[in-house]
């Protein structure tokens, strides 16, 4: 959950971080072993939203929007956990889908593009988005069933990593340079820790070389010698597959990694809709 002011200068518009707490529920490990969630999760995931209630009162927010994605999507109880939520905190959560979810990111990636071609690389604890865009066009974008707590339970869907080479092979112009566009919090981890090539960019070797590094380590070294957080110590290294796969996959040379996602797509949203609501007479 990410609170955030708006600020004027000038003519620019801003977002302030007031608030920001990041609570790993992996309700992904029910969902794809289980197909549901459990009432156990359920349980958590009440008193984190009767938290997050608490903290937009505490801090007067005048709007919000809650989604949710992958595993709640695939949940065969899914609608009916969210309804319960709803009913005892007053938060509606959306379940977007891979689409709804991909143009929310793109809204902020495509702020971060130049012209020529890119492919954005999105990836989530069950799925993976890839926009493919061309002088700030998107021209293209796919959603897989193919995540990093997916990868870490081993239920890919059949077949998921083929249909990712398949579909950069038969999208990507391989006869024009292409650069990458990474979001998600492990390849900002990943960029975090290697070597840069600017302050928002790195090589593909270099990224590589970072993956295999902390490859080298167990999970416990992960948190104890790199200081990674548990939830992100277990799914770096299958995350990691992925972005270098694509990147490979399409030709990419370069990452930019401009550390914005999903929240950041919602506050876009979020500040729109309000201006929306003050022009109307």
């Amino acid at each position: 959950m990410q609170i955030s002011s708006v600020l004027h200068d000038e003519g620019k518009v801003g977002f302030k971080k007031v608030e920001y707490v990041r609570f790993p529920l992996r309700l992904g490990h029910d969902v794809f072993n289980e197909g549901r969630i459990s009432p156990y999760s359920e349980d958590r995931m009440m008193k984190l939203m009767l938290a997050y209630q608490l903290l937009m009162e505490l801090h007067e927010v005048t709007d919000f929007m809650a989604c949710a994605t992958s595993a709640m999507r695939e949940a065969d109880n899914g609608h009916e956990v969210r309804d319960r939520i709803e009913s005892r905190t007053g938060i509606r959560i959306q379940i977007i889908d891979g689409q709804r979810e991909a143009e929310l990111v793109n809204n902020v990636v495509l702020q971060s593009l130049g012209t020529g071609q890119y492919l954005h690389i999105d990836v989530g604890g069950g799925s993976t988005e890839l926009n493919l865009y061309q002088d700030r066009v998107k021209i293209n974008s796919k959603s897989f069933k193919l995540g990093s707590v997916r990868l870490l339970e081993g239920k890919e869907s059949k077949n998921a990593w083929q249909k990712l080479q398949e579909w950069i092979r038969e999208n990507v112009d391989h006869q024009l340079p292409i650069q990458a566009v990474g979001t998600g919090g492990n390849i900002n981890k990943l960029f975090d820790l290697s070597s840069k090539l600017t302050s928002s960019s790195s090589r593909i070797e270099e990224i590589a070389r970072t993956h295999a590094y902390v490859g080298t380590f167990s999970q416990e070294e992960r948190i104890n010698k790199l200081q990674l957080n548990p939830d992100r110590a277990d799914v770096i290294i299958p995350a990691g597959d992925i972005y270098l796969s694509a990147m490979r996959w399409a030709g990419a040379e370069v990452i930019h990694v401009p550390d914005v996602g999903l929240k950041d797509g919602i506050l876009q949203l979020l500040y729109e809709r309000e201006c929306r609501k003050k022009r109307k007479p």
